[in-house]
């Protein structure tokens, strides 16, 4: 049986390289070769334990690649093309999709609590930081990358994009809006894009560190408050005469950022949760308003499917949004361990690092 490398979860505190054999193909299925890939936020939460996966489970959810073989049942598409697919896989047939609500295709409970939704590579299935990917239900997932535009411009559509567009979309951002995003990693970067796409006249963009608050500004933040100097909830409301903002987009996943982001909201305004978090949440009195504040707060999982993607590499392909400043180190997959040391610790001013087998 075929062999290859792949960076697989062991225990908390170790994901390392280790070979594994190359996915059989399924008649509904294409096997992937990756071509770049990268690390998210959210397989740290799995290295540390915060996030429970099988051990063994190949780690990883963001793909660019080629087609290497296609099931007998995949119609569309060819060998040798390139694709990507979204960190989320939907089937296109169940419940949830048919509800309209692709990203929760395949909710339950795998591992003893709530699974995220229809993520499944690197959470229920094995994912795509190896040198194969097995994609299932291929026909609804596998997205052509058009020609021009390289690995590295597309790498952030499967998740950080998605997720970052749909925590804007999903709050109803309004032309003419003031939107404050707490936290400029990558998923708060694409978030300050999204709302600016969607129309806010100001977006303000919370941080600590100043070359996160730079790209920010680059990427549409009209206003940028660096966390450390100042207090956020002070600025903001000082920034909006004391009205507060129509949409607060959370992006780091902690209780302090989450509160912060509850305190700017005007009366009426929207808190869209996009942080991924590993302890309970307090909601203080006071900033609920004690419930009467017509508040809305609503959580995003990053929406997948191949139209999905379609559209997130249009926007790209007719220079909407220029997100390559978010790719600030390269590793090979043999390397990936120290990917993870660098990414893990958040050393050198790291945003995404692309992985090329």
């Amino acid at each position: 049986m075929a062999k290859m490398k792949a960076a697989v979860f062991v225990e908390p505190g170790r994901i390392v390289l280790d070979d594994k054999p190359v996915p059989e193909v399924g008649p509904q299925d294409a096997l992937v070769k990756i071509t770049t890939t990268t690390i998210c936020g959210t397989d740290i939460h799995i290295l540390k334990g915060e996030y429970p996966v099988a051990r063994g489970l190949t780690i990883g959810h963001e793909p660019v690649g080629v087609i290497e073989k296609l099931g007998s049942g995949v119609t569309g598409y060819t060998e040798g093309q390139r694709v990507i697919a979204g960190a989320i896989t939907p089937s296109g047939w169940s419940n949830a999709c048919l509800c309209g609500v692709c990203s929760q295709d395949g909710a339950g409970t795998p591992h003893g609590w709530k699974a995220m939704g229809g993520w499944r590579f690197g959470n229920t299935i094995d994912g795509c930081q190896a040198e194969y990917v097995l994609v299932p239900d291929a026909m609804a997932n596998l997205a052509p990358v058009p020609d021009g535009l390289s690995d590295e411009q597309v790498l952030m559509c499967p998740d950080i994009m998605s997720t970052g567009f749909s925590g804007a979309e999903s709050a109803g951002i309004r032309i003419g809006d003031v939107v404050a995003v707490f936290a400029q990693g990558p998923i708060g970067l694409c978030a300050s894009a999204g709302a600016k796409l969607s129309g806010a006249s100001v977006v303000i963009g919370v941080d600590r560190l100043s070359g996160r608050l730079e790209i920010a500004s680059r990427l549409g933040a009209d206003h940028v408050i660096d966390a450390s100097r100042v207090d956020p909830v002070d600025e903001i409301m000082r920034l909006t005469a004391g009205r507060g903002v129509d949409v607060a987009i959370e992006a780091l996943g902690t209780q302090a950022t989450f509160e912060a982001a509850l305190r700017v909201l005007r009366p009426g305004g929207t808190l869209s949760s996009l942080g991924v978090y590993s302890t309970d949440l307090t909601i203080p009195l006071g900033a609920f308003a004690a419930g009467l504040g017509d508040h809305r707060i609503i959580t995003t999982l990053c929406p997948g499917g191949k139209e999905r993607m379609r559209r997130l590499m249009s926007v790209i392909e007719t220079g909407r949004v220029d997100l390559g400043a978010m790719v600030t180190h390269r590793f090979r997959l043999d390397e990936i361990e120290a990917a993870y040391d660098l990414f893990g610790h958040q050393r050198d001013g790291v945003l995404k690092v692309a992985i090329t087998p």
